[in-house]
């Protein structure tokens, strides 16, 4: 919990610190995807994809990226061990031309649908610039594709960070019994014209 505010003095001038730290707390919805599932299609080396969804203090390591292989596209298809409700993205690259920009899209599947959401990247290479999500499309998500179609030129996009900012919610197994009920009684004794079930819906 952070309720204590900032009001307290170590003499360390860590006081820049604070905010990125909270941050880093929102952005740990890495830890909620199941990495073994997690696919990136057109990684010019496999299992790079995986390496950009990293904890915050790590996002600006340049070990750590992937690359597109035969040209500028990269999707991802991200699943979650629970539900997501998704409130923001980070992507940064290199400032240089392989950095992804337009056409970039978000969409709960790869059918080739329409997506939820396209964005417009600009250049981030210090992961700075946040992409606030329409929270009503993305706040029930198990799977989350995201399409990276353009960068500003090169022959192939090269990612270092992916961050996503959001709640997460557990999986739960709701089953729903639907029970027909026999009288075994005379039916005589009951004087009921219809019997109306009471309804739950669950979403």
């Amino acid at each position: 919990m952070s309720g204590h505010g900032h009001g307290h003095s170590h003499g360390c001038g860590c006081e820049a610190e604070h905010e990125p730290a909270e941050r880093g707390l929102e952005y740990g919805l890495f830890n909620r995807i199941d990495v073994e599932k997690l696919q990136c299609l057109n990684e010019s080396r496999e299992g790079d994809g995986k390496l950009v969804f990293k904890p915050w203090d790590q996002r600006l390591d340049r070990e750590k990226f992937v690359e597109s292989d035969t040209d500028e596209e990269l999707l991802f298809n991200i699943p979650f061990t629970g539900s997501v409700k998704l409130k923001g993205i980070i992507i940064s690259g290199a400032d240089d031309e392989s950095h992804p920009c337009r056409d970039t899209t978000m969409s709960f599947d790869a059918t080739g649908r329409e997506p939820e959401q396209a964005f417009r990247l600009n250049r981030d290479p210090t992961a700075e610039l946040e992409y606030p999500t329409k929270i009503a499309r993305f706040s029930n998500v198990n799977h989350l594709s995201i399409h990276i179609s353009k960068n500003f030129g090169a022959e192939s996009t090269r990612i270092y960070y992916i961050g996503l900012r959001g709640e997460y919610s557990e999986a739960h197994r709701h089953e729903v019994t639907i029970c027909n009920y026999e009288a075994a009684a005379n039916p005589a004794d009951h004087k009921v014209d219809s019997v109306i079930p009471q309804t739950n819906f669950i979403s």
